[in-house]
């Protein structure tokens, strides 16, 4: 018995590592498409946030768990089982919200990568990280704007010049990509003005590449969601177990009247 409750405590400091690691990987990235996104969306990093309570709780609670069993002590056990409840809970609460606000949720993230692309200015020191991240979603998914090129030539700086530059991290050309963000000179103008049509870049929008990707990696996702619920489930089977007989061992040290 005690080597399953220190198998399953192993597994619990494990499972909290990793979501108290992506918590913290999301507040520290600065050069992928979740930058941007918890750059510009409070909601994100409140998430995170979330991630790494619950990454610390789950390493706490396996401790706990681990030293109700192993000292047969029946509040830390219940305790346990509690936490694991209202956790579980919770993750199933916000697949839930996830999946029935999807569309809102990508009305939301097109709303911050169009505002992004509208104010995208090299110049702008304050907003650098954010800038710096959405080049590098864009270099390398190969793609441009967030449906199409066409959202760029609602950008400030580039309709002041009549879209005689484009932004570099689009290109489709390795030159330009050497440069890695802000805007490249387009040659061979007509008459001095030009649309996105004219433009050496990607015609594939980022959308298009954030979805793939994720059709891509949806069975890893739905897997560590699966093992991360399993192993839950375990750990809370496990404590009502315990809790059980130590009841029962109680019981039978009653002496008999």
């Amino acid at each position: 018995l005690h080597k399953t409750v220190y198998v399953l405590f192993l597994l619990f400091q494990i499972l909290g590592a990793v979501i108290l690691g992506f918590g913290i990987w999301i507040l520290a990235d600065k050069t992928s498409f979740i930058a941007v996104l918890q750059m510009s969306s409070p909601s994100l990093k409140t998430g995170a946030y979330i991630l790494i309570g619950v990454g610390a709780l789950t390493m706490l609670m396996g401790f706990l768990g681990c030293l109700g069993a192993v000292n047969e002590i029946r509040c830390l056990l219940g305790l346990y089982f509690t936490c694991l409840m209202i956790i579980l809970l919770t993750q199933i609460a916000a697949a839930l919200v996830i999946y029935f606000q999807k569309e809102t949720l990508k009305d939301e993230l097109s709303n911050i990568v169009v505002d992004l692309i509208e104010n995208y200015d090299p110049l702008d020191e304050d907003r650098r990280n954010l800038q710096d991240a959405w080049d590098y979603v864009q270099i390398q998914i190969g793609c441009c704007g967030w449906t199409g090129a066409k959202e760029w030539e609602n950008n400030e700086i580039l309709k002041n010049k009549s879209n005689a530059e484009y932004p570099c991290s689009c290109s489709n050309r390795s030159e330009d990509l050497v440069e890695g963000g802000g805007f490249c000179d387009l040659q061979d103008l007509v008459n001095g003005t030009a649309t996105y049509a004219d433009w050496p870049v990607h015609e594939q929008g980022c959308m298009d590449g954030v979805e793939q990707w994720l059709k891509d990696n949806l069975g890893i996702i739905l897997g560590v969601c699966t093992g991360v619920a399993v192993i839950e489930l375990l750990g809370m089977i496990l404590s009502i177990s315990l809790c059980k007989n130590i009841h029962s061992e109680d019981y039978t040290k009653v002496p008999k009247s």
